[in-house]
Order: structure tokens, then C-alpha cells, then sequence
């Protein structure tokens, strides 16, 4: 019966942690790029309470008696579908079809990731700065912070689906600057580090960026102006997984009142 007790505190535990990722999808069902999060669960030890053997009789026992000793959380896994792309009326607002992701530089020097294309242009010294809503220098296929002439009319910049930044000649007719927004894939975007802002950090689990400028052997994404991709969060679905949730932790909870019963009846064995 402690036995009992201790296995349903690890399934409380366990559903705890799912419906704060259930709380956190969302919260987060506005939030440009954002990606649903799923939990996934394992067993704990099982303790052995007889091995294979046989009975006194001498008759084979091919099966033992092991019993469980809970569960834990073994990961919390993104799924990378796209979102809804939802259009916008500001001139700096990119979605992405496909797998890649923009490249921003951080504060500290670090490259990061992020689906969020909602972008603005900086007005500095060195010229106009394509940056991230934090002010995070957006980069190039070269792997440097896109500045544009200061001379030039941003509402005019516009950007083709292979990311190639353009401005319109005396005739009207977009022409490239020789600046292309860079994208970047993942072999395993699972592996990438969760950071505020919607950022993502490289790991050694997600391994190398792969740009798709320079990799001829990933299918390239495409950018679309004027639209941003929204989160791919289903609220139906999520408020189902809340129910079972839950339904999971109260029954737990009823496992630990039917283990206190029963230890209660045990002690007052003795009256």
C-alpha cells in the first residue's frame, strides 16, 4: 500500500507537468511561429516481487510477478507542422513555407533561430537594418546582418520567395540588391534548445544549420511578404488533452485515498 502511494504521486506529478504544457500551447495560440508541444511519458523501475520458476509441485512457472513503480516525463517534443498563414498589411511581415528558419544575430554575438517573421526595418548610422521585433539583427546567406542604403524607400523593398531582397528600377521593374534573407534547416529540429522570444539555439542534438542557399540537397522554403505564419495550436484538441489530463490526475488522486483507507483499516485492526 506505500507502494501504492508513492506510484500515484509520480502520476500526479507526471499529468502536473502535462497540463502546464497544455496551459502553455495555449497561451501561446496567438504567438506568431509558435509550435505545439506534446509530452511523452515512460514507465519508472519495476520491482520483482517473484522471478521464473516453478511451483512446489515441480510444475514450470514460465511467467514472474513484477509490479510498476510509477511514471516520469521523458520528454516534451515540438511539432513543426506549419501554421495557418494568417495575411498582414505591414510591408515587413514574412511567413515561411517549408521547413527553414530565419537566422538572427544575439546580443552576445550567438546565432539564433525563429520562425517569427515579423520583421522591421531599423533606422541607424550605417543604413536601414532588417531586424526581429527585439532588435536582433536579422542575417544574409552570407551569414551578415542585412543593412539596406539609407537612401533608399523601404516601402518600396520587397522580397521574392527565394528570399532575395528587391527594389524597383526608373521603370518599375523589382531588381535585386544582391542581398538574399537566409534560411536554415535542421536534420533534427526536435533537438533544438526552446529559448525566449521564440528563438531556438543550436544543439548538438539538432545538429549542424543546414543553409539552403549553399545545400542543393534540402528542399527549399519559400517566403511569402505580407503574410505571417500563425501557431499550428489546435485549442479543440488541446482542451481534449486538458479533459484527459485531468481525468488522469484525479484518478491518481483517488489511488492515494484508496491506499489511506486501507492503511487506516490496517491500523485499526488492533481495536
Amino acid at each position: 500500500m506505500v507502494r501504492s502511494l508513492w506510484t500515484a504521486a509520480t502520476g500526479m506529478i507526471a499529468q502536473q507537468i502535462n497540463l502546464d504544457t497544455i496551459a502553455n500551447n495555449l497561451s501561446n495560440v496567438n504567438t506568431t511561429g509558435y509550435k505545439t508541444q506534446v509530452n511523452e511519458f515512460k514507465t519508472l523501475l519495476y520491482q520483482t516481487l517473484q522471478t521464473r520458476t516453478t511451483t512446489a509441485n515441480g510444475e514450470r512457472k514460465p511467467t514472474s510477478a513484477q509490479v510498476g513503480l510509477g511514471v516520469r516525463n521523458s520528454a516534451i517534443t515540438s511539432i513543426f507542422t506549419t501554421g495557418s498563414m494568417l495575411a498582414s498589411e505591414r510591408d515587413t511581415s514574412f511567413a515561411i513555407d517549408g521547413k527553414g528558419f530565419f537566422a538572427v544575430r544575439g546580443r552576445d554575438g550567438n546565432t539564433y533561430y525563429t520562425r517569427n517573421g515579423n520583421l522591421n526595418f531599423a533606422i541607424g548610422i550605417d543604413g536601414n537594418m532588417l531586424t526581429d521585433s527585439n532588435g536582433l539583427s536579422v542575417l544574409d546567406t552570407a551569414g551578415n546582418p542585412i543593412v539596406l542604403d539609407e537612401d533608399l524607400v523601404l516601402s518600396r523593398v520587397t522580397v521574392s520567395a527565394d528570399g532575395t531582397i528587391c527594389y524597383p528600377d526608373e521603370n518599375g521593374n523589382p531588381q535585386s540588391l544582391g542581398i538574399t534573407i537566409a534560411l536554415f534547416q535542421f536534420n533534427n529540429p526536435n533537438g533544438l534548445d526552446r529559448l525566449a522570444e521564440s528563438l531556438y539555439a543550436q544543439t548538438a542534438a539538432s545538429g549542424q544549420p543546414i543553409n539552403e542557399a549553399t545545400n542543393p540537397d534540402v528542399e527549399p522554403s519559400r517566403i511569402i511578404q505580407g503574410y505571417l505564419e500563425g501557431s499550428n495550436v489546435q485549442v479543440a484538441d488541446e482542451m481534449v488533452n486538458m479533459i484527459v489530463a485531468q481525468r488522469a490526475y484525479e484518478m491518481n488522486s483517488k489511488a492515494i485515498q484508496a491506499s489511506d483507507e486501507m492503511l487506516q483499516q490496517a491500523n485499526n485492526l488492533r481495536r
